[in-house]
């Protein structure tokens, strides 16, 4: 059976578990037919252009894990900030894990998406924002939200600044021969409050994982978001990662997205802007090898005055690796005085790897400052015999060319812990010890 039509007879069953009477069931059926007339996207869409999925449908994907799992926290505390003290939300296997968690918090609203969407309280809230600003044409976001049940719900109150990080961590046990996890996570940042969140998906062996997730994100009046994606999983996950955000006046929302491990990545990042003076920034940087892909599709849609965008994303490929980035400024009438600036960079390392690279910008407003450029090619040969002749031997030199290549990204990590960690995967992924604290 292919998986469109596992996925299919599946949401059957998981029909029988959920209340069918409830105005969520009748929109969970509207996705599922809009997957099921669509399908799973194809290299004859202009947005999927260079990425197929055909290598990884052909798992026998699990759609809901058999068993719940356990793990110890010993066992997976390297993947958690674990120098510092964090508020954490994790999921094994798709299900909650209240052992690793730490969802009570004084002054926050931090549960899951299942009760949520479930107990009478949040009710207000659910139909206020869930599904609000997530594509409803998107198939691969229409099959999350006809099977969304499990995930993370984030509610900060108005002015309130959160005290340390958030962590949504997704682990896979690999217990099953292969699974498909689907999860839901929904933040809601009040007027004048602050949060930093950190979102990870690892598996833990090497068994094939497709997630499909997707996160919406409402940052309020003045609120500010600071939203860190750190994938560094094993080569035989896929994650499919679709981001929404919608901002009001004065709010600043910054994502940075770190891809380094993998197989197929697909990172889908929108940007709503629903009021004047906003700030959107989106970085990235990609260090991967061998057959991995990694394909970031951003879309900044400016729809009000006086708003700024700012996207950097950094790219190093070795080996066969493949790259792609479709970057998109769209700048409506009414948004006089916008500030636009998009830069991708890329390098590659050896004659197999490949980028494609589709930087654009569609303005119908006649005051606006929009610009954006793309870089491809190798490291500098001069800049590596200045160095060498200094007596940095050559395999060091090319590693901290292509550091400081990145360094102008990871210099805006405001979270010191998780930007030493970042630095240090970086360092491990360029093969050296870079010969200093980091």
């Amino acid at each position: 059976m292919e998986l469109k039509d596992k996925l299919l007879a599946s949401f059957m069953a998981f029909e029988e578990k959920i209340d069918t009477h409830s105005e969520l069931h009748e929109l969970r059926s509207h996705a599922i037919k809009n997957f099921e007339n669509k399908g799973f996207p194809t290299k004859k869409e202009e947005a999927w252009k260079y990425t197929s999925l055909n290598s990884i449908l052909k798992n026998d994907f699990s759609v809901f894990p058999k068993k719940e799992n356990t793990i110890e926290f010993k066992d997976v505390k390297k993947y958690f900030l674990h120098e510092i003290d964090t508020y954490k939300v994790v999921f094994i296997d798709g299900i909650f894990s209240s052992f690793l968690s730490s969802t009570t918090h004084e002054g926050l609203d931090v549960c899951l998406m299942a009760s949520a969407l479930t107990k009478p309280k949040y009710k207000m809230v659910i139909d206020s924002y869930f599904n609000q600003i997530a594509s409803k044409e998107e198939s691969l976001t229409s099959l999350n939200t006809a099977f969304s049940l499990e995930g993370a719900y984030i509610n900060i109150p108005k002015s309130k600044v959160v005290d340390k990080p958030i962590e949504i961590i997704y682990f896979s046990t690999g217990n099953e021969a292969a699974l498909m996890v689907q999860p839901r996570n929904l933040v809601i940042v009040g007027e004048n409050a602050h949060v930093q969140i950190v979102e990870r998906h690892q598996s833990l062996n090497s068994n094939p994982v497709l997630t499909n997730s997707v996160t919406e994100i409402f940052a309020q009046k003045r609120a500010i978001v600071d939203y860190y994606k750190v994938q560094n999983d094993v080569q035989t996950a896929n994650l499919i990662d679709n981001t929404y955000i919608a901002q009001k006046q004065e709010s600043r929302v910054a994502v940075h997205t770190f891809s380094f491990g993998g197989n197929i990545t697909r990172n889908n990042l929108n940007f709503y802007h629903q009021g004047e003076r906003i700030d959107s920034t989106l970085k990235g940087i990609t260090i991967i090898g061998d057959k991995q892909h990694v394909d970031h599709y951003t879309l900044v849609q400016h729809a009000t005055p006086n708003c700024e965008s700012h996207q950097n994303y950094k790219t190093i490929l070795h080996d066969s690796s493949t790259g792609v980035f479709n970057g998109k400024i769209f700048v409506e009438k009414e948004a006089q005085k916008t500030d636009a600036f998009q830069q991708n960079n890329n390098i590659l390392i050896g004659d197999k790897a490949t980028i494609n690279a589709k930087p654009q910008l569609e303005i119908f407003a006649d005051d606006v400052k929009c610009s954006h450029g793309c870089t491809i090619g190798q490291l500098d040969e001069s800049a590596m015999f200045y160095m060498q002749q200094r007596g940095i031997p050559k395999r060091e030199a090319k590693a901290l060319l292509m550091y400081a290549f990145t360094s102008e990204v990871t210099n805006s990590v405001k979270i010191p812990e998780l930007k030493a960690k970042i630095a240090r995967i970086i360092a491990d992924k360029l093969g050296v010890n870079m010969g200093f604290d980091l």
